[in-house]
Order: C-alpha cells, then sequence, then structure tokens
C-alpha cells in the first residue's frame, strides 16, 4: 500500500500541550462527497457506457476498462486531473468503492496503466463511440427535463477555446491571433441544459469552422432519431459567420444567428444608426442601445439575407455590432429580441472555463494527438455527470449554480473514516462538518435518480 507520509510535525500555538501532526494508518479518505456522484452514475449507467465504447485489447487483464474510466473521471472530478495522482489515489478506500471494489482490495491502477490505457482506448471507432455517447446523453437529460420527450426546438451554441501546449504534442502549431502554440477544440453545447453533446479535438490554427458542419450535423442526426420533426436553431460568434455554416444551415433547414464580422459596407448601412445613437447619449447622457435591421449581401453569398446592427454609445464612446440570421425580423423590436437572444450564446463560454479551469481539461500533456482527444473527451464526461446530478429543482441554490470549485468546498472534499466489517461498509463524516445537509440532499437526489438504459 503506498501512503503519504508526514513528518512529525509539533506545534505550540496551545499552551497547555502541543499539538502533534502525523499520518495515520487507518482506512481515511478526504473525497467521500464522490459517493453521492457515484450512487447517481449508478442509477444512470453513465460510467459504465462510457467505458463500454472503447475495446478491450488485453488477456486476462488486472484491471478492467470499467475501473480505470471511473478512476479517470472521478479523479477528474476531485481535481486530480493528473495520472501522476492516481499513484497515490490507487489505494483511497474512497476512489476503491468508486471503482467497485471494497477497501482491503488490492490497489486500483498504476500512473503507467492508466496512461497505456489513455493510448490504447484512442483508437478512431472507440473516440467516435464515446463522442456519440456524449450525445446520447445529452439527449437523454434533454428528456429528463421535457417529461421524457425532446421540446419542439433546441438550440445549439458553437464554440471554440484555446487550450495552450507547453511539450511535445502532436498537431500543437503556433496560433498568432492568441500568440501560443495550442490546440483549439470545437465545443457543440444546449444552453437549457448545460450539456456539452460534442467536444472535438482539433489542431492550434484550423479554421473554427473547418469540419463544424459535419460535427453539427452528427448531434442534430441524434436528436431526430428522437424527434424527427424538431427545430434547430444554431449560435456561433462571427467565427462561425461564414458561407461554410450558413449554407448547411440553410440546406438543413435549421434557423441560425451569426456573427459577421464588420466591413465598409456594412460601416456606411449602419452610420445613420450611429449618428442617432450618438445624438441621444449627448442630449440624455445616457447610454443608448439602438438596433436596426436590412438586407445584405456579401459577395460569396447566393442571395441577400437578414442582417442586425446595433449601435451602442456610451462614456466610452460608440461600439458597432452585426449578426445575420434567418428568423423573422419585420421590424425593430424583432431585432433587439433575437440579437438579445444571440448574446445568450455567451454562456457557452461558462461551459468552457468549467471545462478548462474547473476541471482541467487544459491538461492534454500525451504525446500523441489521438490520446489528448481521448483524455478531452474524459473530461467532458466528467463535466456533463456532474452537470446533470445538479440540473435539478429541488438543488440547493449553491450547488445547482455553482461550478467544480464549489463542488469541491461544499460536497467532494469531506474527510472520512472508512469502516470494512464483515456484513457492510460504513463511511464516518466529520460530526462538525457545515455542509452535510447539502450531502443529504445531492444522496437523496442520487438515489431518486431515473435508471439509465
Amino acid at each position: 500500500m503506498i501512503q503519504q507520509t508526514v513528518e512529525q510535525l509539533a506545534f505550540d500555538f496551545i499552551p497547555q500541550k502541543p499539538i502533534i501532526v502525523q499520518s495515520c494508518r487507518q482506512q481515511i479518505t478526504s473525497d467521500a462527497g464522490l459517493l453521492p456522484i457515484r450512487q447517481f452514475d449508478q442509477r444512470w449507467r453513465y460510467t459504465s457506457r462510457l467505458a463500454a465504447c472503447f475495446k478491450e485489447g488485453r488477456c486476462d487483464p488486472t484491471h478492467t476498462l470499467l475501473q480505470m474510466t471511473r478512476q479517470r473521471v472521478y479523479g477528474i472530478l476531485a481535481d486530480y486531473e493528473d495520472c501522476n495522482d492516481h499513484q497515490t489515489l490507487r489505494d483511497d478506500p474512497v476512489f476503491k468503492l468508486i471503482a467497485g471494489k471494497l477497501p482491503t482490495d488490492d490497489p486500483l491502477a498504476s500512473q503507467p496503466t492508466l496512461s497505456r490505457f489513455e493510448n490504447a482506448a484512442s483508437r478512431p471507432k472507440a473516440l467516435f463511440k464515446a463522442i456519440d455517447f456524449l450525445i446520447d446523453t445529452g439527449v437523454e437529460q434533454l428528456q429528463r427535463n421535457h417529461n421524457g420527450k425532446l421540446p419542439a426546438q433546441i438550440t445549439l451554441d458553437l464554440d471554440t477555446t484555446d487550450d495552450p501546449t507547453h511539450g511535445d504534442q502532436q498537431l500543437t502549431f503556433f496560433h498568432g491571433y492568441y500568440d501560443q502554440y495550442q490546440y483549439l477544440p470545437l465545443i457543440i453545447s444546449e444552453p437549457t441544459t448545460k450539456h456539452v453533446f460534442l467536444s472535438w479535438l482539433r489542431p492550434g490554427t484550423l479554421h473554427p469552422t473547418r469540419g463544424a458542419d459535419d460535427d453539427l450535423l452528427r448531434v442534430v442526426g441524434k436528436l431526430r432519431v428522437s424527434r424527427p420533426d424538431v427545430k434547430i436553431h444554431v449560435r456561433g460568434d462571427a467565427d462561425f459567420g461564414s458561407p461554410v455554416l450558413i449554407d448547411c444551415c440553410e440546406k438543413q433547414e435549421f434557423s441560425y444567428t451569426f456573427g459577421l464580422r464588420s466591413n465598409a459596407v456594412l460601416k456606411r448601412l449602419a452610420q445613420p444608426l450611429v449618428d442617432k445613437a450618438a445624438r441621444r447619449y449627448k442630449r440624455t447622457g445616457e447610454k443608448q442601445r439602438l438596433f436596426m435591421r436590412f438586407e445584405y449581401q456579401a459577395e460569396t453569398w447566393p442571395h441577400p439575407r437578414t442582417v442586425i446592427a446595433k449601435a451602442e454609445c456610451h462614456v466610452k464612446g460608440t461600439n458597432l455590432r452585426f449578426v445575420v440570421t434567418n428568423l423573422p425580423v419585420p421590424g425593430v423590436r424583432h431585432a433587439r429580441r433575437v440579437y438579445d437572444d444571440y448574446t445568450q450564446r455567451g454562456t457557452s463560454e461558462q461551459r468552457m472555463d468549467e471545462l478548462k479551469n474547473g476541471l482541467g481539461a487544459d491538461r492534454l500533456s500525451c504525446h500523441r494527438f489521438m490520446a489528448n482527444f481521448m483524455r478531452l473527451l474524459l473530461h467532458t464526461a466528467a463535466y456533463n455527470l456532474l452537470n446533470s446530478l445538479r440540473d435539478h429543482k429541488d438543488m440547493p441554490d449553491v450547488l445547482r449554480k455553482g461550478q467544480p470549485c464549489t463542488w469541491r468546498t461544499h460536497l467532494i472534499k469531506i474527510a472520512a473514516t472508512i469502516v470494512q466489517t464483515s456484513r457492510r461498509i460504513v463511511v464516518e463524516l466529520a460530526a462538525q462538518w457545515p455542509f452535510a445537509h447539502l450531502y443529504t440532499t445531492v444522496s437523496k437526489r442520487a438515489m431518486l435518480t431515473v435508471r439509465g438504459p
């Protein structure tokens, strides 16, 4: 058994007696809050279906694919995004329980074994299955929130995020705008559930729209299996406002709202709106936000399209933005409504922040590109598991709205003693823990989850 040893320390801030700090050889964990999440996972059959995406190529393995999948997913949730951490965690009693073992059983997979797992499981067919798993569980989440069926209309947000690299990873390139070597993953998410339907690792200098149409159709194809008449609305920033995505949406009869990069023609058409906003601001001293709509045809477009211009004027000056849409925009009031809905796509950046900064999805340090793709999918799966648990009206606000760091401080990071007897396993939590009520609430939510397919 590998144990972290702490040199015996003595503190003297209590005058009556010295305080001695030393390691304990009992079955103690610092991550007992993972257990309610594991119960939720069990009811939903989440990690068991994820592990089924990977093909076993070993003879008589000591550690199963399911055990290693759970090690990695729950390690990510508990802020152990690096495989090196599992060299010690392989003996942690809670991680053993999560993997389906007893606390006194043999250790879990070591860091080298987990690294071989990530490399061996990263075959294209397995990655495609894992991506389909993310989409399928997103469909289930939508159905769970709408009485067992998909809503009539679904919005999909497209975005990319920079993923800095610092080693000898394959297909990392220098991106001039970000001024770094990086990957550039594509993320497709749904705003009401906050579920990430697709995360696709891509080389660092690839244009955001490259392959985005195929990825979008992959997600929509799964949605239409469950509801053929579902209406799809697509949102994306100006990186996606290109003929490739616009033509794809029109061909598939999707509605769309994309950011549109400014040019001399657009500025000339919107100049009266800017002047009007400036006059109003000068007269009132209050921030002005005005809208207009017009038909515009770029040289690469086969026909005119509706463009909405937004002009702001405030103490820092003027700000002019454009979006292109095929939604009906009969007047200024509708233009404001369509533009305001478009700005809600900014919440997709929050999901990327949770993935990257909350769950360490930018820790793609394997040499092989496909192994890093596998890592990105594991991090996305961990995010979706946590997000599905918190997406419930009975969840306390601090957790329902909380990011991964909040879940760690309020639930996951709780020390406990694990006692195994001949009849049961007892997890003894601290009696003076301020967030014990949250533990109880989340546990009840996990137990009442509808069983997955």
